[in-house]
Order: structure tokens, then sequence, then C-alpha cells
């Protein structure tokens, strides 16, 4: 981070998809048309309005910035000089916060007057693998009053990895009359009753999508909560949300809602409820099926499930598939051909010949999630067909180090050669050789993202039985463009000295179980200048590595360190050394901060221009 006052700093990030509209830029550009406006006297002449030259140029700043969309570029406009910075500040109608405690609530409400769109996340990324106790922090309720107060405005608020509870949902839905969006990504905290009061009081919703977070149970119709009157919604999506779900009411909301074009449902809807909800929109282009299992009816003939996805001829997007029944699969053919994103990663356990009969028909894919249960074979028909394909995820049925997991370097290979516009990959597997990895960097030069993870520690290849070290090495020298690494599988020094070498755009650095001492750390801090987000755990690294990236850490999101070799008295050293950088140790799971000068449990370090939080829970010790 630098000693700037910039919050905005603090947006850079790959993950969050890119807003829909900036509506910010248009106020102000009305206002400034006055200043060129000719102004009528009592006596009929005309006088000229002469602003002076700074505010001229304020005023062209603010109009050209209106159409500055990008956050970096931003960033960068505002650094430029006082009056940019205001300017920038002035039309920004966006902000994104890449750490829920890097900056205070009122800080950017201070700074960015109109803001229509929030983003914010909150806990890092390992709390999705229980190795972040589940009280750490991250709560909205300090943001949502703060900008309850300023940013009247507001229309659309994304979180991500934070606790918001119904009161916060209550206080969105009084405060913000033109609220129209809300997505809330791998969130806890509250239950159908807050569901309830967005659904009621938030007249003008648009968007209400709730992806991978934990909703309680509070027995409450939520769904029945929406106007009975024709709705604005766009896109709904609840398919994480475990308890039923009144279908007469979402059936009299699809009716209501002639925009709707995302649905996505949760596993207790019924494939022959899924029938009746496509047949009342035939305008959706993005479609979670919910269950996809047995069909519930028993006295009546069963629907014809294909001719519904045959009228639904706008489907590009499909996913769901909670608790598929292959004898039903066939019933998606008709509109694998529009197909460009297809993920069947949440419980679709299909074999190799039931994908093959669905992949075989998706020529226009470009994103593809699927479990390991495909196969190398599944994989192999991925790339026969998947010409376009740009991201593909592979998942492990069984995430346990000693599983027989059925895809290989043979299906990384096929999916190389296969699909040569490939851009993103993560890639589960048991096995793995030096020589795939190597040619998947030869042919697919244009990898932005590169995660292979190797279940199980510290294996090598697996016919030669060599260190993985030249295989990554290869990605990060032929891949020029890689701004996401994971690492996995026996990995010496020598593959951080490539990282090091090579990996100048490498922004996320993920690492576990890997490298052979505190000169593999050293490598990366020291020669990775863009890096942003390292997250590394069970490595043999030590307070050396960590004082080798002093001159680095304030440019830096976050390090994660955990079941390392890193001592508290390392750690205060940082904490001395850098003020301005917030040194959390962070014991085990509701165990009181108690850290000796032995290893600490984990370490988490973050930038931040207000220093410590004010939440801090028994567990976390602030240096």
């Amino acid at each position: 981070m630098s000693g700037s006052d910039n919050p905005s700093e603090m947006s850079e990030d790959e993950e969050r998809p890119c807003p829909s509209d900036l509506t910010g830029g248009v106020t102000a550009k009305a206002r400034n048309c006055c200043f060129n406006a000719a102004v009528t006297g009592g006596g009929g002449g005309i006088f000229n309005f002469s602003p002076h030259p700074d505010q001229v140029l304020e005023n062209v700043l603010e109009n050209v910035l209106c159409f500055l969309t990008d956050r970096r570029d931003r960033n960068a406009a505002s650094l430029v000089s006082k009056s940019w910075y205001r300017a920038e500040a002035l039309t920004r109608s966006e902000v994104f916060i890449g750490n829920c405690y890097a900056v205070s609530p009122t800080r950017v409400t201070t700074r960015f007057k109109r803001v229509t769109s929030v983003a914010i996340k909150g806990k890092p990324r390992f709390a999705d693998f229980s190795l972040l106790p589940p009280d750490w922090g991250a709560h909205f309720t300090p943001w949502a009053s703060v900008l309850g107060d300023s940013y009247r405005g507001l229309e659309k608020l994304y979180l991500k990895r934070m606790s918001i509870s119904d009161d916060d949902l209550g206080l969105l839905a009084r405060c913000f009359p033109s609220f129209k969006e809300l997505v809330l990504v791998c969130c806890e905290g509250f239950g159908t009753s807050g569901l309830a009061i967005v659904a009621r009081d938030c007249r003008q919703i648009r968007v209400l999508d709730l992806i991978e977070s934990e909703v309680s149970d509070d027995e409450v119709d939520w769904i029945s909560y929406f106007p009975e009157n024709k709705t604005c919604l766009e896109s709904l999506t609840f398919d994480c949300v475990e308890c039923p779900i009144d279908f007469e009411a979402l059936e009299k909301l699809v009716i209501r809602s002639p925009s709707l074009k995302r649905l996505r449902l949760n596993r207790f809807v019924s494939i022959t409820q899924l029938y009746r909800l496509m047949i009342r929109a035939p305008q959706l282009t993005n479609l979670g099926t919910g269950s996809f299992g047995a069909s519930t009816v028993t006295d009546e003939p069963e629907p014809d499930y294909a001719s519904a996805f045959a009228a639904c001829k706008s489907i590009v997007c499909l996913s769901g598939f909670r608790e598929i029944a292959p004898e039903y699969l066939p019933a998606i053919y008709p509109v694998c051909g529009n197909l460009t994103s297809l993920n069947l990663s949440y419980g679709a356990n299909i074999n190799a010949e039931q994908f093959k009969s669905v992949i075989s028909r998706c020529h226009k894919l470009q994103v593809l999630w699927v479990f390991d249960s495909v196969c190398d074979e599944g994989l192999e028909a991925v790339a026969a067909t998947c010409k376009d394909l740009r991201e593909i995820r592979v998942f492990p049925i069984e995430a346990r180090e000693d599983a027989d997991a059925p895809v290989s370097e043979v299906g990384l290979l096929a999916i190389s050669e296969g699909c040569r516009k490939l851009k993103s990959i993560l890639f589960f597997c048991q096995r793995m050789t030096n020589a795939a990895v190597i040619a998947m960097s030869k042919n697919c030069p244009d990898l932005v993202v590169f995660r292979l993870c190797i279940m199980g520690r510290h294996l090598p290849d697996h016919v030669t039985n060599e260190p993985m070290d030249e295989g990554f090495g290869a990605i990060v020298k032929n891949c020029k463009k890689l701004t996401r690494l994971a690492v996995s599988g026996l990995l010496t020094d020598r593959a951080f000295s490539y990282i090091g070498q090579y990996g100048k755009l490498v922004r996320t650095l993920s690492v576990a179980f890997a490298g052979n001492s505190d000169l593999a750390l050293k490598y990366v801090l020291e020669g990775c200048p863009k890096l942003q987000k390292l997250e590394i755990r069970d490595c043999p690294f030590g307070d050396l590595s960590l004082r080798s990236g002093l001159h680095h850490y304030y440019n830096m999101r976050f390090l994660w360190l955990s079941s390392c070799r890193v001592t508290l008295q390392g750690c205060q050293e940082i904490a001395r050394q850098l003020p301005r950088l917030v040194v959390e140790v962070i014991s085990g799971d509701d165990e009181e901060g108690s850290e000796t000068n032995e290893h600490v449990n984990t370490l988490y370090m973050y930038r931040s221009l207000d220093g410590p939080r004010a939440d801090v829970p028994s567990f976390v010790q602030i240096l």
C-alpha cells in the first residue's frame, strides 16, 4: 500500500464481475454543462460567465472521467494531482473494497459522495477451507449504518465472505429507496426472515442472488413476500438455500416477472416443478435446474421435459443438477448447441458416458465446471468438441489425499491440445507429470489463471519421480499473461526461483506443502512486483523469509501464513517496522490468543488506512 490517502487502491481484484452500468457520471456531466450556458440579464443583454481556469479544468476532467470505467485506470488517474483526485472522487459511482478492514466506512463515504454501487470482501479465502475460526469477524453492520446515512441513492450491493444480519438487510430496505441489486457470495448470519424483508420492501429489486451462502431457516415463506403486482426481477438465485420454498408462490412470482433472465433453483424444486416454471418463462437465458432428480409425478403422465427446454431458445448458461437422474439428461439436449456455460459441479455425479452424451453437443461452450467423475475420457470429449473453451474447473468427488482420482495428466494434456483458447483452469488430481504441464504452457500461452491441485502431499511427477519444478517453471515462463497461480505437488526452491524470475504479472499465489527453505519465499517476494495476495500453508518458511518482504508488504492486499515456521518474535518485528500494516496472529479454533516464541498457528497481515480493527475476538492477537 502506498502512503496516499486512497481507499480506491483497495479495489484491485480479478474475481468480481464487472458492474452492469454506470450512472453517477451522467449526473456530473449534466451538472457541468451549465458552465457553458449564456446568462440573459434583466435588460435583454447577454452576459458570458467565465469560470476560473482551474474550474474549467476540473469541469473537463469530470466530463472525461465519467467515461473511465476500469478501476485501475481510475486509481491511476486519482494519483496525478489534487485536482484529478477531486474530480475522480466526484465522478466515481462504484466503490470496491477488497478487504473490509483495509479502510473505514467513514473514510470511504467522506471521499466518494455519489456512489450508487458498493462491493466489499470480508474474510480471506482460506475461510472456505475451515482454516479460519467462524467468529473471526467481517461483520457488515458497521458498514450498513454508515452507508445508510451517506448513500441514500445506493442501488447495488455486492458482499463476499461477510457476516450480514437480518437487521442489516432491514436497514438496506429502509434506507435505500432506489435499491435494485443484492448479491451475497459465501455470506452468513442471515435467514429467511431477512430475505422476506428485502422481498417485501425493496420494490425496485432487479437482482437477488444468494451464491454459496449459509441461510438459516426461520420458517418464513420469503418467496411469498414479493409484491403481488408486476416485478422488476431480472435475476433470482437461491440454489444455496437449504430449506423448502412455497412453489406456488414461486410460480406466481415467475409469471409476474416478465424481465426474468436468470433463475437458479434449490434442490427442493423437483424436475416436474422445473418444467412448469420453464413453460412460464421461456425468456430465461441462465437456468439453475434445482434437483433434476426422480420425478414426483405418479398418477399423471410425465411431462415432455425436452419440449420445455426446446421452448427456452435463449438459454446459454445451465447449472444446478443437485440430485440428477441420468435418464433425464437427454431433456437438456435441445439447448446444448447454444450453451456457453455449463456447471455440473453441484452434485451431478455423472459418469463418462453420460457426460459425453451432453458435451458432444456443446460446440459453443466457453465455461465448464465439472466433477472428476467424468474421468480422463470425458475430458478428452471436451477437447474434441469445445474448441472455444476459455475456462474449465475440474473438482474432486472425494477431496481426500488417499482417494483414487479418476483424472490425471491424460485429461490435462487432452484439454491443452484441444482447447487452445483456454485462459483459466482449476484442476484437481492425484497424479501429474511435468511433461503434461509443460505441454499446457506451450499449447495455451494465453492462460491468465493456472491452479493445479495435486491432492496428496509432496507428490512428484509420477512417471519420472522428479519434483514438479520444471512444469510450473514452464507455466510462468511461457504464459506471459499469468496473474493467478496455485502450485502443489513435490516442489523445491527451484520452482519458486522460476516464479520469481518469470512471474512478473502474478497477482495471486497459493502455496501448500512446498519448498525446501526460506529461500523459496524470498524468491517470490523479491521477484514478483505485482503480487497482491499470497496464501501459504504447511510450508517450511520462517522469520527470515518473512523479513524478505518488508519492501513489498505495503503494496500487497494481504499475506496469509498458516502452519509454517514463523515465530511470534518474527511477527512482532514486522509490526514494529511497518506500523501501517495490521499483523494478526490467530490461534486455533476459539482458543485464546496466547502464542509464544514457538511457531504461530496462523499469521494474517494486511494493509490498512485506519489501523487495527475494533472487533477483535479473543483468539486473535494484533501486534
